[in-house]
């Protein structure tokens, strides 16, 4: 599951795309698939990822939360001759799926899919009339029951802190005034409203309504709190010499997954201001360099790629000193569940 969100924006909302895996070879580098090993993709997707790695020898545990996108993977289950087993589940629950003895490798790609872009019924993009829908897993709370039923002051930290958007005490506020008159329903409804507020200006690179659909989108998937569960989950399943790559395309995301593997890193912390905390055995050593970015190459023939970073590590023996949601300082926003229908 792919998206190009560099620098907090995201192009893919605007408008269709085709799948291209993103840093491909550089993925397999660092996860090391062969024969005889046991890999979960966490983000199946289009497959991408999951059919390179069966080319390489090793068998597939392969996750989405999209029932659409395991139902398209079905011929390549059925090709893979029994390596291959496809799972209905957001990847926050990976350890359930993983087998006793457990992993040797795991890759998440974070973001939104290109087949789910291009599905105007599914409301990813406002290029597209749809109904505002957004939910990857076609269940839930959907953008429409956010921008309908939200306070304004929790639309603002939404788009503020999902989207980091400039404008989102003038947008939020347009929305609860524009609301009361009739309710937010499709895709352009949302759009043309934010582009009456604030209109595109000819230095502008993206559309104005970008990075709140972007920020809408990480809300009702809670996207973040996903990916900070699934880091935790695979630390608890990776074998020692297990190794996790994940791919981001954002800077909220990145910055989670870099604040994973340095609290992981065994490093003692602390300023010149606070006490040292004692340093505790690392539980996920360094593959390559801590972070791997797209080449031009690849970024001059897939744009998706122009954002994406790529962190690993290889598991140790230690033992996991447990989730601590608290080391990515996530920000406190609206509650999911009170604004469904």
């Amino acid at each position: 599951m792919v998206t190009d969100q560099g620098g907090g924006v995201s192009e893919t909302d605007g408008g269709p795309v085709r799948h291209i895996p993103v840093l491909l070879s550089e993925v397999l580098a660092a996860l090391d698939p062969a024969p005889g090993k046991i890999i979960l993709d966490g983000t199946f997707g289009a497959g991408g990822y999951t059919s390179a790695i069966l080319k390489a020898g090793a068998d597939v545990i392969a996750l989405d939360r999209d029932p659409t996108a395991i139902a398209a993977g079905q011929p390549l289950a059925a090709a893979s001759e029994g390596r291959l087993t496809l799972v209905h589940s957001r990847f926050s629950d990976l350890a359930e799926h993983a087998p006793a003895e457990g992993l040797d490798g795991v890759v998440l790609d974070i973001g939104v899919s290109s087949m789910q872009i291009d599905e105007a019924e599914r409301g990813f993009s406002f290029q597209k009339k749809g109904p505002l829908d957004m939910r990857m897993s076609a269940a839930g709370v959907s953008a429409a029951d956010v921008v309908n039923r939200a306070k304004v002051s929790d639309l603002i930290r939404i788009f503020g802190f999902l989207g980091e958007e400039k404008q989102a005490g003038r947008i939020a506020r347009a929305i609860e005034k524009r609301r009361a008159e009739a309710p937010f329903e499709t895709t352009r409804d949302l759009a043309n409203l934010i582009e009456t507020v604030t209109p595109r200006k000819a230095k502008d690179k993206i559309h104005p309504a970008t990075r709140v659909f972007q920020a809408l989108r990480i809300f009702v998937n809670d996207e973040l709190g996903e990916l900070a569960n699934a880091l935790f989950a695979a630390e608890r399943v990776l074998k020692p010499g297990g190794r996790l790559v994940v791919v981001t395309f954002h800077s909220l995301e990145d910055r989670i997954v870099k604040t994973f593997f340095q609290d992981r890193s065994g490093k003692a912390a602390g300023s010149r201001h606070l006490p040292m905390v004692a340093a505790r055995a690392a539980t996920f050593t360094p593959v390559g360099k801590p972070m791997i970015a797209a080449s031009e190459e690849e970024a001059s023939r897939n744009p998706r790629a122009r954002s994406a970073k790529l962190r690993a590590g290889i598991r140790t023996e230690a033992p996991s000193p447990g989730d601590d949601l608290s080391i990515f300082n996530l920000p406190e926003l609206a509650s999911l569940a009170k604004l469904g229908g």
